[in-house]
């Protein structure tokens, strides 16, 4: 009786880089997909006019209006104004709802889901959304901007604070428990140590987004820099928007840099 032997099976590299390949079949089917749904018109794009608007108009941009620096500064002053503003209040606001989500902190589920879904919705909005509501509501000004900067970033801070509420270590908050101790000398003594720097990582950070979303909130008047956007892109002056870019390329590297530095202290 001969011996039969088994058939040789494809070794697991081979079904690993098959896998990969027929995933990376299915990413680029979706791609075209999706750019052929969204018509995209490629004559106009690369026709001569086209071409003639980038060789007219993108070297303006290296041509900045040095003379309007002044006003240019001021407004990104403002701009800053509006997202430190706002991303203080959006600190503030978002530790109740953080507290309001952690399972750890609330025991009962249906206050928790009514926690993640207030900040779940929140989130929904953009902050230009947002700026156009409230610009509605209380006129084209500044503090339109900080009401949407102040509630689009409560949203993403709660989110983040209660999953940084959730994972602290229990075993402290048990034994300031088990001495005695009362709900705020627990909240002060086992928990703010825990979570604080943390919470200020997570602002910081948000205020750097903040800055750059405040940039384009005046282009539906919500004040801040945007506002000088949108004056000099309704006269064609090219000049002033390449200065008006440097300037907030300039400032954001800036506010990186530092609010980096800070952070990697905090934490």
């Amino acid at each position: 009786m001969t011996e039969q032997h088994p058939l040789p099976q494809p070794p697991k590299n081979k079904w690993k880089m098959i896998k990969r390949i027929f995933i990376l079949i299915i990413i680029l089917l979706i791609y075209i997909w999706t750019i052929s749904s969204i018509s995209i018109r490629w004559d106009k794009i690369f026709s001569s006019r086209t071409l003639e608007n980038f060789d007219r108009i993108i070297p303006r941009f290296f041509q900045p209006a040095v003379a309007e620096t002044e006003s240019i500064v001021e407004k990104m002053i403002e701009t800053i104004f509006i997202a430190y503003t706002g991303s203080l209040a959006a600190a503030i606001i978002a530790v109740p709802l953080a507290f309001l989500c952690a399972s750890n902190m609330v025991k009962n589920k249906v206050l928790n889901n009514i926690g993640m879904w207030i900040l779940g919705a929140v989130r929904a909005f953009p902050e230009i959304v947002l700026a156009i509501i409230f610009v509605a509501a209380v006129g084209p000004n500044p503090f339109a901007g900080v009401l949407a900067i102040a509630i689009g970033s409560t949203g993403m801070l709660g989110k983040l604070y209660s999953e940084v509420i959730e994972s602290i270590d229990m075993h402290v908050i048990e034994a300031l428990e088990a001495s005695g101790a009362n709900k705020l000398q627990i909240l002060f003594y086992g928990i703010m140590p825990q979570i604080l720097p943390e919470f200020l990582s997570y602002a910081i950070y948000r205020f750097e987004i903040d800055v750059r979303a405040s940039s384009v909130l005046g282009i539906v008047g919500a004040g801040g820099i945007g506002t000088l956007i949108t004056f000099a892109y309704m006269n064609r002056n090219w000049e002033e928007v390449g200065m008006i870019l440097l300037v907030i390329i300039i400032t954001v590297t800036v506010i990186d840099q530092i609010s980096g530095f800070i952070r990697r202290r905090l934490v």
